[in-house]
């Protein structure tokens, strides 16, 4: 359904913004007011990453008055094939700064607002405040929770993407008129369940693709044209080609924009929400859990181990610890792989950061592996630690 905008119009365009929008001005359902009221805009991008990166390269050629960025971590050689907001001189720069001195070279007419600051329940409230709307591009489970109710408590509408692989969503969430994130996903997924763009991958041009469409629905907000994704989630296989949407409704029932309310705070803590493992798996770490470097040892002292790795083929093509043997953690879980494992030495499992790992653990244990052990860190760790050389991803 039409909204109305989101934010009146600035007093007047200068003659170099006249020169700069002119398509946009020509545009009838944009025009000059619509302009302006871009101008006026006050837009918060979470994460210059790879949603953040084609969302705020459009945002600022689009004119939006003043963009926030909000990003504490740095650019790193990994990030160049889908953060295109980036580049090589960057790297090791804070990503906030790279995204600023980016915006400024597409539209030195933009204000630019750098928090360069992790997200969190002490200072998300105070920043979420400062602007009319909000743009996520998180690429986290606890960060997606905690910037839909900050978003829902303080009335704030903002614009959600997803990616992973070749699959992309976006959805607009405004609790006054329609659903919020929760509505669609009251629970987050099981630990483990869902791997994460640093575990599964991402095709880089997906970024654009979803990115660009969380900025033409922030333009529609903002200007108050067209039909926003409120209630509507736009789902995207960049393999078949194919858009779908699906209505959400919102949920009389929601915990956090329902009738009846229970939550009306943000939560204490929403790591432990989301549970980056299971409680099975935490316990089966605990005293089960090896180093980098004492693996190292183990293997020099001709320790009798059977190494597992349980990442995905395309990962272990990529990079592997010397003596390794690849088992997919998904036939570990299904009970499929436990005929392969030996009953007379001790298997050590091991992943790209420790997740996966841990879950396979569970699961071992669980099937009578009283002494197998994880290697905590992964295959990172062994890169930081035993061999820098090896290739990190």
């Amino acid at each position: 359904m039409p909204l109305p905008p989101l934010v009146e119009p600035a007093a007047e365009l200068t003659v170099d913004e006249i020169r700069r929008y002119s398509r946009h001005l020509i545009i009838p359902d944009v025009g000059v007011t619509g302009q302006k009221r871009l101008k006026n805009a006050r837009v918060l991008c979470v994460g210059a990453g790879g949603l953040g990166s084609p969302a705020l390269m459009y945002l600022a050629a689009a004119g939006v008055g003043t963009l926030g960025i909000i990003d504490f971590d740095t650019v790193d050689e990994s990030n160049l094939q889908r953060q295109i907001i980036h580049g090589v001189s960057d790297i090791g720069r804070s990503k906030a700064e790279s995204a600023a001195a980016s915006i400024r070279e597409i539209n030195p007419l933009v204000n630019v607002e750098i928090h360069n600051t992790a997200l969190d329940r002490e200072n998300v409230r105070e920043i979420f405040a400062q602007y009319d709307l909000i743009v996520d591009g998180t690429d986290n489970f606890a960060t997606r929770y905690m910037v839909n109710d900050a978003a829902v408590l303080l009335g704030k509408p903002y614009v959600w993407g997803s990616i992973y692989r070749f699959d992309g969503q976006a959805s607009v969430f405004w609790a006054e008129h329609g659903p919020c994130y929760r509505c669609l996903y009251p629970e987050p997924p099981p630990p483990g369940m869902v791997p994460s763009c640093a575990e599964g991958g991402v095709l880089g041009v997906l970024c654009a693709s979803i990115g660009s469409i969380q900025v033409n629905e922030a333009i529609k907000l903002l200007a108050g044209v067209g039909e926003p994704l409120v209630g509507r989630l736009m789902v995207y296989d960049a393999l078949e080609m194919e858009y779908r949407k699906i209505k959400v409704r919102k949920d009389p029932n929601c915990v956090l924009c329902g009738e009846n309310p229970t939550v009306t705070d943000l939560l204490e803590d929403y790591e432990d929400f989301c549970g980056a493992v299971s409680e099975e798996a935490q316990e089966a770490t605990l005293d089960s859990t090896i180093t980098a470097l004492e693996l190292k040892e183990w293997q020099d002292a001709g320790k009798d181990i059977f190494l597992v790795d349980v990442r995905e083929p395309a990962e272990y093509e990529i990079v592997r610890i010397p003596g390794s043997t690849l088992i997919p953690k998904g036939e570990i879980l299904s009970g499929e792989a436990l005929a392969k494992l030996p009953q007379d030495r001790q298997v050590v499992l091991h992943c790209k950061s420790g997740v996966r790992s841990a879950e396979a653990l569970a699961a071992l244990k669980a099937a009578g592996f009283r002494d197998a052990v994880h290697v905590q860190g992964g295959v990172l760790s062994w890169i930081k630690q035993i061999d820098p050389s090896l290739p990190a991803y």
